[in-house]
């Protein structure tokens, strides 16, 4: 028996080298995992985007397919964009869809494909404006942002990143919930 199908997306933050172990926990819970990722994303994890697509069972995505290109996901259930970084939140508040990731949830606002996220930023960056303002913005469109509240991601001061305390299990209990609604 399976959830249905996870959009796992993912930017360049540290945690996402921890993905291959959020698959394999997502998949164990019935999920059918589809993996993409921001561009910077796509080259920190280079080396293992082909075991990442073997083990999802889907092609990892990067980029828009081309028109007329068949897609090559099914569609999905739920979104889950974890983790987020400043730049992908603030471009996704403000609908600029420059990557296929921030693209695609942006316009599962439009679809109501049910989407979670939860940011992945420093300190330093969580000090600018321009970040709560784009987190106000994102939940006042139906988005849970798992941000500064239980269970949720919390700032830590530049440099001192903990990637392996990032909140993975809080993701995706909330993506679970969030399907199901």
């Amino acid at each position: 028996m399976t959830s249905g199908t996870l959009y796992l997306f993912g930017s360049a933050a540290p945690p996402v080298f921890e993905l291959a172990g959020v698959i394999e926990t997502a998949q164990a819970d019935g999920w059918d995992v589809c993996l993409g990722l921001t561009p910077s994303a796509a080259r920190w994890l280079d080396d293992s985007l082909d075991e990442l697509a073997a083990l999802t069972g889907h092609p990892v995505r990067s980029e828009y397919k081309r028109p007329g290109e068949d897609d090559a996901w099914p569609k999905a259930d739920v979104i889950l964009f974890a983790p987020a970084t400043f730049n992908s939140i603030n471009s996704w508040a403000a609908g600029f869809t420059s990557s296929f990731v921030v693209g695609v949830v942006a316009e599962a606002i439009g679809k109501e494909i049910p989407t979670v996220a939860m940011p992945c930023v420093n300190a330093a960056y969580a000090q600018h404006r321009a970040l709560d303002r784009s987190i106000a913005e994102l939940r006042e469109q139906g988005i849970a942002v798992l941000y500064k509240e239980e269970g949720g991601f919390t700032p830590n001061p530049a440099g001192s990143g903990k990637p392996k305390a990032y909140p993975w299990a809080a993701a995706l209990a909330a993506a679970k919930k969030v399907a199901r609604a």
